[in-house]
């Protein structure tokens, strides 16, 4: 086992339409990473509302009852319940230095955001592009051609060779002196 770095290192977001193949890229990208002894973390936003935790637990009853923040630990993981109640949602900043140390955060959402961004594009899931209109978006993961009008400065990597998206981020990563 690695030793944990002493803080966050990189983070980069994965951002794209509903369907564009996100989740499923993070898992093969989460997966390879962790397997060659990288501490990947991830924050996944929702503009929904989210049960954690089976509406009838103890700890649901306790933050119902009032409990701002609720801490569920066992041997196997650890989940921190924080309600709201009102308050703003924190920022991605405040997200972020509530998360153990890691070689890489991979943040899914958080478009509006100003961090470099990965976007999965695919024309069929009938959305427009971010790319065009965010300077932040760094490089594009797409299961069609780069197209003509392409920001310069924009890289273009297929979306049906993972592989691909895994090198350009170690790569990433090791120009950041992130990996060895």
């Amino acid at each position: 086992m690695h030793p944990a770095p002493s803080a966050p290192r990189d983070v980069i977001g994965i951002v794209g339409s509903s369907g564009s193949g996100k989740t499923t890229l993070l898992e093969f990208l989460v997966a390879r990473l962790s397997a060659q002894g990288l501490r990947v973390n991830i924050i996944k936003h929702s503009h929904h509302d989210i049960e954690v935790e089976p509406p009838r637990k103890d700890s649901a009853r306790l933050r119902m009852a009032g409990a701002a923040e609720v801490m569920v630990a066992s041997p196997y993981r650890v989940a921190i319940i924080q309600e709201l109640r009102g308050a703003p949602e924190p920022t991605l900043d405040e997200q972020l230095s509530r998360m153990s140390p890691a070689d890489l955060t991979l943040v899914e959402g958080f478009k509006s955001y100003a961090y470099d961004k990965l976007e999965v594009f695919r024309p069929l899931a009938g959305k427009a592009p971010l790319y065009p209109s965010d300077p932040h978006i760094v490089a594009v993961a797409s299961d069609q051609p780069a197209p003509d009008d392409k920001p310069d400065g924009v890289l273009w990597l297929d979306l049906n060779a993972p592989g691909v998206v895994l090198d350009w981020l170690r790569l990433r990563l090791k120009k950041n002196g992130e990996v060895a």
